[in-house]
């Protein structure tokens, strides 16, 4: 069992693209429009090619208008306060951060693996880790 994907709602889709293509280097797996309940809205699977991915949604343009700020993930409230991706080394990871428009605000060493933390554009929280740095 595996979890296949993540479904992150995103003010703007072209630049979501752009950001996990950047600092991750993955692909875009699927682009379309997907139905909500109300609306058809773009979207898009950005990812490893036949492994998990992102499914990014675009916001409606009344609740982007709204949100103002990004909102930071909570960790005194119930919710998603972040997503992890494991990665064989940290630094590719980092260095590619700063040209993406956002920076480290965390980083540990501590069993199993060294963490780091850093925001996307939306203020989604993520997690690189390296099990590899322990061994």
């Amino acid at each position: 069992m595996r979890i296949e994907h993540v479904n992150l709602t995103v003010h703007d889709l072209e630049r979501s693209i752009a950001f996990y293509r950047h600092v991750f280097g993955w692909d875009v797996r699927w682009r379309g429009e997907i139905l909500n309940t109300t609306r058809t809205a773009p979207a898009a699977h950005v990812g490893v090619q036949d492994g998990p991915y992102l499914a990014l949604f675009e916001a409606e343009a009344e609740a982007e208008r709204e949100a103002g700020e990004p909102l930071r993930s909570s960790y005194a409230a119930p919710g998603v306060n972040h997503f992890a991706v494991e990665v064989e080394a940290l630094e590719p990871i980092l260095a590619r951060l700063p040209a993406a428009g956002t920076r480290v605000h965390l980083e540990m060493d501590y069993e199993p693996g060294r963490r780091a933390y850093f925001y996307d554009p939306d203020g989604i929280e993520i997690e690189i880790v390296s099990y590899a740095a322990a061994a």
